[in-house]
């Protein structure tokens, strides 16, 4: 005879219980941490851009500097030394928008203009260790911040399902037509 009871089926291999989830995301966000602070650069992004701040011996020139951006490579360093990043881009720039600057003559910043507004960057070049891009909590946009299409787009989605002024007008007037009226039935009442 069998034994009636029964037990909830074990989850499947890559399901994890909530507690190992939490436990396992935290151990590969210390990881992506030591990782992030390894680099010989700091950097940072919105949907629009990366910035990258490269710290270089204090009293540096421009002149010293190589730094080029191409659509989908990076090479950044200082003259007849090794390159601090160089490799091929994460996604690609547009590069009559991004620019770099001398900062007190210790750090280089990138800005680095993304074709691609709509993505986030596991890493600024392909060779760095990545990020867990899903773990991004971009920060609250306001309307203004966006372009005049974007802008239109989300202005018209957040209207969606809302009455027009018109449907308003109309079921105004029906309301106050049935207060004058209570004795007939307007339950089944549509406007066209």
């Amino acid at each position: 005879m069998s034994d009636l009871t029964t037990s909830p089926p074990p989850p499947p291999p890559n399901e994890l219980s909530e507690e190992d989830q939490k436990a396992l995301d935290a151990k590969n966000a210390a990881r992506e941490l030591v990782e992030q602070a390894a680099l010989p650069y700091v950097w940072r992004q919105t949907l629009q851009d990366v910035t990258v701040s490269i710290p270089v011996p204090a009293g540096s020139k421009g002149r010293d500097l190589v730094v080029e951006i191409r659509k989908k490579q990076l090479k950044v360093g200082l003259k007849g030394q090794p390159p601090i990043i160089e490799g091929e881009l994460a996604k690609e720039v547009k590069v009559d928008d991004s620019t770099w600057t001398l900062e007190d003559s210790r750090e280089i910043s990138l800005h680095l203009e993304k074709v691609n507004q709509q993505t986030w960057w596991a890493n600024v070049v392909t060779s760095a260790p990545p990020i867990d891009t899903t773990k991004i909590n971009p920060e609250n946009s306001k309307l203004s911040d966006l372009d005049g299409d974007t802008r239109a787009m989300v202005e018209k989605m957040m209207q969606m399902g809302k009455p027009t002024s018109d449907e308003q007008k109309k079921a105004e007037m029906l309301k106050k037509f049935q207060d004058q009226h209570p004795e007939m039935d307007f339950s089944n009442t549509k406007f066209t």
